[in-house]
């Protein structure tokens, strides 16, 4: 087997010094409950040479010899089919398996199938397991997720949602335990992934490159030492990998005794609605992150620290976002929602508010009525001694102010109940009142082409004789006008006479 690349060597995941691809994934390890990691990023970030060095790092599994569905020694009810007699089994321990799922996978490669040898040569009918029983209490690793079939995806899906594996087909019905920790990678550039296995993911990061010339310097050094000599430099960290390995199974012990206070999961819960999350698999999975984190950092109570951090890494992929928002998480926002306080690690509840205002708050019994809301709805005027105003006309309407909103009718109720614990109802809005726009016959104003307006330039379009004084002369008509007018001349010739119309 080829000597794998040290996880404490990357940069970036030193134990002391985790970026938060490398804190996702060992977050994921010591609670494999959380749903596995999604990592996003462009090519030649050392997304798949990280996963495959996890699980180096992993403490070793307890395990029976000979059982292919590596069930759990100290789980009494796990059953296998290797093992008629769990009793007289003998127990043995194993590095924790990275299994890769490729993307060509056939689903009898995934899922498990008859076995031919034992078929042909037998005539027995023996189950082969597949990929997702080699898988269970491991690493399951999909380069590429975003171009996995979509039968496969169902598969994850299922296996996923239901810990367990069933096979129906060629005669076989078996189903087996098959926990395991979903770990992807992607390329956005390659297209995106099923909304449906995103979310399947519990933790996402986004990776890029750095930027810092010092730390690429680090990274080609590295990576050159170890192509020089992989032995020699995997020996170099071994006592990097060895501390690591420790610190996380000190935090799978201390897992189950920390403490997450109501108060805790009401700013989780907080957190999730103020960034408009789907479903309440959110709340579940930061609540779990929040755990594993504060095992991490070794203490027995969920901070802010640790519910900001569980925040950032499992809500960016369920947030709801528009078609032009960037990835990510507003940090400003996540600040503001958690607030300024730590969480009270006692486990009692606040107390509800009463609709009962404390003393301090409720208002003077001997106040000025004046400052008192008044309760009675309007009254409409019924003061009849006034002749009625004639309606509005058009013009009217059209000068009527538009940002003064008409009064609602008194039977709409605009008063609402705004004491605490109360149901509020927000009253009808204003309804909008278009601008009226009225034309009367032609009048003055700009000449234009379909404009019926009087103006002092355009087109002849006809004349008509003045009914009223003498206005300004028009040079064509009037000749037009005298031509049909004319009188004979004494020589032969006519005489044309020129007169105002």
């Amino acid at each position: 087997m080829p000597q794998q690349y040290p996880f404490s060597a990357i940069v970036g995941c030193e134990a002391d010094h985790l970026d938060p691809m490398g804190l996702a994934l060992i977050l994921s390890t010591i609670s494999p409950e959380i749903g596995g990691v999604l990592i996003r990023g462009e090519k030649g970030t050392a997304k798949s040479t990280a996963v495959r060095a996890l699980a180096a790092v992993l403490p070793p599994v307890d395990v029976y010899e000979g059982d292919r569905f590596s069930i759990d020694t100290d789980d009494p009810s796990a059953v296998s089919l290797d093992l008629p007699d769990r009793d007289a089994a003998t127990r043995t321990s194993r590095p924790v398996r990275l299994v890769e799922l490729p993307v060509g996978a056939t689903e009898d490669r995934v899922l498990g199938s008859l076995q031919l040898e034992s078929a042909l040569s037998k005539g027995e009918v023996t189950f082969e397991p597949g990929l997702l029983a080699r898988a269970h209490r491991g690493i399951l690793y999909v380069d590429e997720v975003n171009l996995l079939h979509d039968h496969l995806v169902d598969l994850l899906l299922d296996a996923a949602a239901m810990g367990r594996a069933t096979i129906e087909r060629d005669g076989i019905s078996v189903e087996h335990a098959a926990r395991f920790v979903l770990i992807g990678t992607m390329n956005p550039e390659e297209g995106e992934l099923r909304p449906q296995l995103l979310d399947r993911f519990g933790l996402t990061v986004e990776v890029v490159a750095p930027r810092e010339p010092g730390r690429r310097v680090e990274v080609v050094r590295r990576r050159l030492a170890f192509d020089a000599d992989p032995l020699t430099f995997a020996a170099s960290f071994a006592a990097d990998e060895a501390a690591l390995r420790a610190r996380i199974g000190q935090a799978r012990a201390r897992l189950a005794g920390v403490k997450l206070s109501d108060n805790a999961l009401a700013a989780i819960a907080r957190v999730c609605a103020g960034f408009e999350v789907d479903g309440l698999r959110a709340d579940i999975v930061t609540a779990r992150a929040a755990v594993a984190h504060a095992a991490w950092a070794g203490r027995d109570t969920v901070t802010r620290a640790d519910i900001r951090q569980a925040a950032l890494l499992a809500l960016p992929h369920r947030r709801r976002r528009n078609p032009f928002d960037a990835p990510g998480l507003d940090e400003d926002l996540l600040d503001r929602l958690l607030g300024d306080e730590e969480p009270d690690p006692d486990d009692t509840p606040p107390e509800p508010p009463t609709d009962d205002p404390a003393p301090e708050d409720r208002p003077p019994e001997d106040s000025d009525s004046a400052d008192q809301p008044d309760t009675d709805p309007p009254q409409p005027d019924t003061d009849t001694s006034q002749p009625d105003a004639p309606p509005p006309g058009p013009q009217d309407q059209a000068e009527a102010p538009l940002d003064v909103p008409p009064p609602l009718p008194p039977e709409l109720g605009n008063d609402q109940p705004s004491g605490e614990g109360t149901d509020k109802i927000a009253a009808a809005a204003a309804p909008y009142r278009p601008r009226l726009f009225a034309v009367r016959g032609v009048g003055a104003g700009s000449a234009g082409r379909r404009s019926r307006a009087l103006s002092t330039q355009g087109r002849r379009i006809g004349a008509e004789p003045a009914t009223s004084g003498a206005g300004s002369l028009h040079l064509v008509e009037t000749l037009m006008a005298a031509a049909r007018h004319q009188t004979p001349h004494a020589g032969g010739r006519r005489r044309v006479q020129l007169r105002a119309e």
